[in-house]
């Protein structure tokens, strides 16, 4: 009986193996003609190539989400710090931006932190001071951020951050006082101050979690938005159908930004511990944390949160359904203080 036993007991082992060794040459034989039949599937592409420059950009323009078929730019990507108020207008350049940042400043006003990179104007301004708010907005891209000069204890600030400063007197700034007061007289020619930067470019990762119109389900309609920053700033969009357009834009004529949507971001604001010159205390806009947001695009509108767990670190969106994409394209971004004096958001 146990000689019985011990026979069964090898069969079995014998069978078991047998069995093994046939998988493992069925498996072998299917990566075979998986490697040898049909068309050949091709490797998926990252959003972006953080490579040096000259190199093959991979997929999508970082700062709008949409398609190219082009080499990097041999420069980073540019942000300029362009006046937003009266005494700007006519502003140059926003038409050639990829995205648009409205921060709050001082004195109940707004600066708008333009950023560039498939497009480089000749005229960009009038360029007006930075801020430590903005260390949020450039540390994501890497980028090369132009103003006109900046506050001692914002200058610190940006050198510990690691933000490449650059301010007038550089390539490609100079004064134009035609039509603006000398305090609003600094522009700057992008392709020459570009130029100077050939070492430095670098290709950033997508600004935004970015998806195709598909990927967006409005909630209700929203074609007139209303953005109070404060009883004296108030940013106004229209939906025309094709983009959101500032309507109380002080953007030269034909050179205004046309948005495919529009990005609010309730902020919390700090702090930056100085007075300007008038000594009203300057804000700081904290753009990391988590907070509320509202997206307006194709005349619609949805509610959502976005996480940014550092001021390096890319922006998260959700809604109470799941992640939130924004469909590729020009984007307005609204930083509202969730706490500033009469900040709110309206539309209809």
């Amino acid at each position: 009986m146990l000689g019985a036993m011990r026979a069964r007991a090898s069969r079995t082992s014998r069978t078991r193996r047998s069995a093994l060794t046939a998988l493992t040459l069925l498996l072998a034989a299917s990566l075979v003609l998986a490697g040898c039949g049909g068309k050949e599937k091709k490797a998926e592409r990252p959003d972006s190539q953080p490579t040096e420059g000259g190199t093959e950009l991979a997929a999508v323009w970082p700062l709008t989400g949409l398609p190219v078929e082009t080499e990097t730019p041999d420069h980073p990507v540019i942000v300029v710090k362009i006046d937003n108020s009266q005494a700007s207008d006519p502003q140059y350049g926003l038409g050639s931006a990829d995205l648009v940042v409205e921060e709050m400043v001082e004195g109940g006003y707004t600066r708008l932190a333009t950023a560039f990179y498939s497009k480089l104007p000749k005229k960009a301004g009038p360029v007006r001071s930075a801020r430590a708010s903005d260390i949020g907005i450039v540390t994501p891209t890497h980028a090369a951020l132009v103003a006109s000069g900046a506050a001692p204890p914002t200058k610190r600030r940006l050198a510990r951050a690691g933000v490449r400063f650059y301010e007038e007197g550089v390539a490609g700034t100079y004064r134009d006082s035609s039509e603006h007061d000398a305090l609003h007289s600094v522009f700057i020619d992008l392709p020459k101050f570009a130029k100077s930067l050939k070492k430095k470019a670098l290709v950033p990762a997508s600004y935004l979690p970015w998806g195709s119109e598909s990927d967006f389900v409005g909630v209700a309609p929203a074609t007139s938005v209303s953005v109070r920053f404060s009883p004296i700033t108030t940013t106004k969009f229209k939906w025309n159908g094709k983009k959101y357009l500032n309507t109380d834009t002080y953007a030269r004529a034909g050179d205004q930004f046309k948005a495919d949507s529009v990005l609010v971001l309730r902020t919390r604001e700090g702090d930056a511990g100085y007075r300007d010159p008038a000594g009203n205390p300057v804000p700081e806009t904290l753009f990391f944390g988590k907070g509320q947001l509202l997206l307006f695009h194709n005349g619609q509108v949805v509610r959502g949160t976005w996480a940014k767990e550092t001021r390096e670190s890319p922006l998260v969106l959700n809604t109470a359904a799941g992640p939130l994409k924004v469909p590729a394209g020009h984007v307005w971004i609204e930083l509202l203080p969730r706490d500033s004096q009469g900040g709110k958001v309206t539309f209809k």
